[in-house]
Order: C-alpha cells, then sequence, then structure tokens
C-alpha cells in the first residue's frame, strides 16, 4: 500500500526543506513501477504560509489530513513563535499520537514545542543547537550528527541532511534496493551515516585577558610542537593544578580535550585549503603520524582525511 507522508507547512518556512520530501519520496518505486509513497502538504486551517524567499503557498490541505498521515514532516523554519518554544494548541493536539513523525532542520523546535522529544534523543541544525538547547534542555539533543532515529520520531541537521534521512527512511522502510535507485533518481549519494558530524566550522573564542588566555594564543601557534601539560602550565606560571582548573573553568573543557579540538581544526583547514600530503598535514597540525590524524579526524567528523578533503575541495 501507498505510505501517506503529510508535511505541515508553518509561515516562515524553509524553501527547501519544504522541496524535499516530495522530491525525495515520489522517486521511490516498487518494482512493478509503482510509487511507494504519497506525498500531501498541510497548514492550519489551510491557510497560506510565506517564507522569508519572497513568496507564499497554498497547501492543498489542513491539519485533518494529519488523521490519514502514515508519517508527519515538520520541514525546517526561519523564524516565528516555534523558533520560540511558542506553537497553538490546536497545532499541538493535531501532532499528538501520530505513528510516525519526523522533522528536517529547525522544525525539530516544532516537535520539542509540542512535547514530543521530551527525554528524547534529536539534532537540529548545528547554528541553532545552543537556542534549542536552552528552549528545551529535557530533550538529549546532539548537534553534531546528521540525523537521529529514535524509532517513531526521527530528527535531521540541515537540508543536506534532510535529504539523507529522507533517503534513510526509504531504505528502512523499503530495503537498499528501492532507496539506491532513489538515490539514482536524485543525482545523490545513497547512503551517510546518521552518525557521521555536521561540517562545522567552528570559531576559536575570543582570548580576551588574564587567566589562561595568554597559553592558549601560544598553544595555537605551537600546535605542532610536544605540548605536555607541565609546558603549558610553565608559560602560564601556574601550578599544573591551578593551570587545570582555570582552564576548565574559561574554556569548559580539559587543556587535552581544547589542544586535540584545535588541532583538528588546523587539519581540517589543512586539508581544505592545501596539496599537502596526510603525512605533513599530521605533522603539522602536531599529531606526528598519519594514522594518528585519522583516528582523530574520524572521531570528530566520521570521514578519513583524504574524503574530507575531496567534500571541501573542488577538482
Amino acid at each position: 500500500m501507498t505510505h501517506r507522508i503529510a508535511v505541515v507547512v508553518l509561515d516562515h518556512f524553509a524553501p527547501l526543506d519544504l522541496g524535499v520530501p516530495g522530491q525525495v519520496f515520489r522517486t521511490a518505486v516498487s518494482s512493478a513501477g509503482e510509487r511507494l509513497y504519497e506525498v500531501v502538504t498541510c497548514s492550519e486551517d489551510r491557510r497560506t504560509v510565506r517564507c522569508d524567499a519572497g513568496y507564499s503557498v497554498l497547501p492543498d490541505h489542513d491539519l485533518d489530513v494529519l488523521d490519514t498521515a502514515d508519517t508527519v514532516l515538520l520541514p525546517g523554519i526561519h523564524g516565528g513563535p516555534a523558533m520560540e518554544g511558542v506553537i497553538s494548541g490546536t497545532l499541538r493536539a493535531a501532532l499528538q499520537g501520530r505513528p510516525r513523525i519526523m522533522s528536517i532542520c529547525t522544525g525539530a523546535f516544532v516537535l520539542a514545542a509540542a512535547g514530543l522529544l521530551d527525554g528524547r534523543p534529536a539534532t537540529t541544525h548545528w547554528r541553532d543547537s545552543a537556542r534549542f538547547s536552552a528552549l528545551f534542555p529535557e530533550v538529549k539533543l546532539d548537534p553534531n550528527v546528521l540525523f537521529v532515529d529514535d524509532g517513531d520520531v526521527l530528527t535531521s541537521a540541515g537540508v543536506a541532511a534532510g535529504l539523507d534521512l529522507c533517503l534513510y527512511l526509504i531504505r528502512r522502510d523499503h530495503g537498499s534496493g528501492v532507496a539506491n535507485c532513489a538515490a539514482r533518481r536524485c543525482v545523490m549519494p545513497p547512503w551517510r551515516e546518521g552518525g557521521q558530524a555536521q561540517f562545522i566550522d567552528r570559531h576559536v573564542p575570543e582570548s580576551g585577558l588574564g587567566g589562561t588566555a595568554a597559553t592558549r594564543e601560544w598553544m595555537l601557534t605551537n600546535l605542532d610542537r610536544p605540548l605536555d601539560l607541565g609546558a603549558l602550565a610553565g608559560h602560564a606560571r601556574m601550578s599544573v593544578r591551578t593551570f587545570t582548573r582555570r582552564f576548565r573553568e574559561e574554556t569548559g573543557v580539559s587543556p587535552a580535550r581544547w589542544l586535540t579540538d584545535q588541532r583538528v581544526h588546523h587539519a581540517r583547514r589543512l586539508l581544505e585549503s592545501t596539496d599537502l600530503g596526510v603525512e605533513e598535514v599530521a605533522r603539522q597540525a602536531g599529531f606526528r603520524t598519519a594514522v594518528s590524524l585519522r583516528q582523530h579526524l574520524h572521531a570528530a567528523v566520521g570521514v578519513p582525511p583524504l574524503t574530507y578533503r575531496n567534500t571541501f575541495r573542488s577538482t
């Protein structure tokens, strides 16, 4: 039987997120060429909804169509009350008790505002993760992954991760053969692990004055050197114990964790912007060996150095 997916559209919807379900799910067909999914779109009272790209859409249905849906999908939003954790009582009630519900990007804000993510793992776009956690501390947010499958509730990061989640759902429902054919029709990779990290550009915090700031700056200019805790504490003119405590107070992590993160960030930039071999990238980033670099990069973003380079470098 055809699986019905109902897409709920709110004001400030993300245009690409709205287009993803209809584009991906319509390409999933049986061996006889029959479509396996039907995608319908709805809004509260079937009213016109507007996006920030300068146009509006008029969905074909109101929220009553959710009663006939096998899966309900919330596209991302770029503003509006839901980004502050507020949705209407009508929408909240309409989202309860659905067989399966999923979100793309900041659509997770709507699910969380409806109470559907309480105590559950979820993700959203990394850029909005701090706001999300502040609004919904009861949600087990992981901002570093592409998507999260928690059975009947699934969430994803930005728009490309929404593509991945839709394809993953086809694979979960109908197997690899159908999903791979759908991926070919969409001209997209057939599989990216949900646990693969979002490619986030994390900026180094402002160094400020006093404390361990000067030592952090010194660390950044000496990433290729061995930097043990004794050397760092000596540079800061503190005891190891005091330095470790102050460093964690100022950065939220241990010196070793912070140093590893900065080395990974430096290695990423070298892979993106230079033609240096992996061994030389490892040396300049302070990992000493290519094996060590591969281990740390894979732990951070889920892919090896050459795959990462090819992702960010044009031919």
